[in-house]
């Protein structure tokens, strides 16, 4: 029974490690059109990450495995346009108010800071 105990405590401490990505967040990128505000709706549960991302000509959007491992966090989106797709994978660090995210798609890499707008 005590072992029970300690393993469950152990499995609390790490869940309260995970950091405090659920919510909306908001970045702005550069395209050719000009500057566009994105929002970042996620949901964390455990080390699986859900939500949606808008913002540009796509619309919403929904991610893809979705991914969180302590103040890490990993996900991808897949948008159409006039028949082909694009995939874009997103990786970052959770610190505070901020979230620092590389973004790799058609265009190469580059990096924003969302901050929490919730």
């Amino acid at each position: 029974m005590k072992i029970y105990s300690i393993l469950l405590a152990l499995t609390l401490a790490v869940v309260a490690l995970a950091a405090d990505v659920s919510g909306k967040w908001s970045f702005e990128t550069e395209g050719r059109g000009g500057t566009t505000v994105n929002t970042l709706t996620l949901k964390a549960s455990g080390g699986s990450l859900t939500g949606t991302i808008s913002g540009g000509r796509g619309g919403e959007v929904n991610i893809s495995d979705g991914k969180i491992d302590g103040d890490s966090i990993s996900f991808t989106v897949t948008r159409e346009f006039r028949g082909n797709s694009f995939t874009t994978k997103y990786s970052g660090k959770v610190s505070g108010d901020d979230l620092k995210l590389t973004l790799e798609g058609p265009r190469g890499a580059r990096e924003v800071t969302a901050k929490r707008s919730n």
